[in-house]
């Protein structure tokens, strides 16, 4: 019980430090680029995984293992630079309920990838969880939404695919999840700094205290501490507990933004947020019940391994 209970509060500390994490790059675009903090925080990031690799990686990457690895590293990059200009442009609440519709839109992507039936009930969830969107992004009644709500939206349907990417190529092969991560870091660092080498020079000579600080974080706890606690947490319980927990995400996020960050909802955007939520969780339910149904329809599921 005790075990469980330890599990269980690091996997809600993971949910709580990513639905920071909007918040903490929302603050660092208001004083610097993009493609700089972003940089940082995988070269951070990288340097730290590396360490831990040193440490406790003793097996050697193999060289599809490492190309797989790059090429998840690209639809990687090409995600958070979407959503990190999306965060930018939009409030770090909105940032953090739109993005949480990847748990609904990575079931329909597998659906269509793997070409598997899909629940209905994830369908009516991502029914739900658009119409709280609409909802989110209006103010009066239904409006325009703003280019960052419109980018986070992107971002969560691109990670969708990204996710349906790392499923697809390395499904039942041993790769090392540290390898894989490493490598995605690696790519990501190397482009960021490619695209915007000066400006990352620039800020590596004039950061203050406060910036340096929310870079650490986002490399050090958004990054590697959140990786290594979900590794290891998974291991230690069920992946529908797992991700039931890290599904509180977008809760965290709402009411870091709202009080931290002092966002503001008014009451047609509160409904919308309550919506996302509920279509979300309803959607990881969904999805989980039918994963465990298939599961326990293989020859090897009525015993232990």
């Amino acid at each position: 019980m005790i075990v469980t209970r330890r599990v269980d509060v690091l996997l809600l500390l993971v949910a709580v430090v990513w639905g920071s994490s909007y918040l903490a790059a929302k603050t660092l675009t208001d004083t610097v680029g993009v493609t700089v903090i972003l940089s940082l925080r995988f070269l951070i990031t990288t340097a730290a995984l590396v360490v831990i690799a040193l440490i406790w990686n003793r097996r050697k990457a193999g060289l599809r293992e490492s190309v797989i690895g790059v090429v998840l590293g690209l639809t990687q990059a090409a995600v958070l630079i979407l959503e990190t200009h999306g965060i930018a442009g939009t409030s770090a609440t909105n940032a953090g309920l739109i993005i949480s519709l990847v748990v609904v839109f990575t079931p329909v992507a597998e659906s269509i990838a793997f070409r598997v039936k899909l629940p209905r009930m994830v369908l009516g969830a991502g029914v739900i969880a658009v119409v709280g969107v609409c909802l989110l992004v209006s103010e009066d009644g239904l409006a325009t939404p703003t280019p960052g709500d419109t980018l986070m939206l992107a971002s969560a349907i691109v990670r969708a695919i990204h996710v349906t990417a790392v499923s697809g190529l390395t499904r039942g092969r041993d790769y090392s999840p540290l390898t894989l991560t490493l490598a995605q870091s690696a790519v990501c660092a190397v482009v960021y700094t490619a695209a915007d080498h000066t400006g990352v020079l620039a800020a590596i000579r004039t950061f203050n205290p406060a910036q340096w600080l929310g870079v650490l974080y986002l490399g050090l706890a958004c990054s590697v501490f959140a990786f290594l606690v979900q590794t290891w947490a998974i291991q230690q319980t069920s992946a529908s507990r797992a991700s039931l927990l890290m599904g509180t995400e977008p809760i965290w996020a709402v009411l870091i933004g709202l009080t931290v960050g002092q966002d503001t909802l008014a009451l047609i955007g509160l409904l919308g947020a309550v919506l996302i939520i509920t279509g979300t969780y309803l959607g990881l339910r969904a999805e989980t019940r039918h994963r465990n149904q298939q599961e326990a329809t293989l020859p090897y599921a009525s015993g232990p391994i």
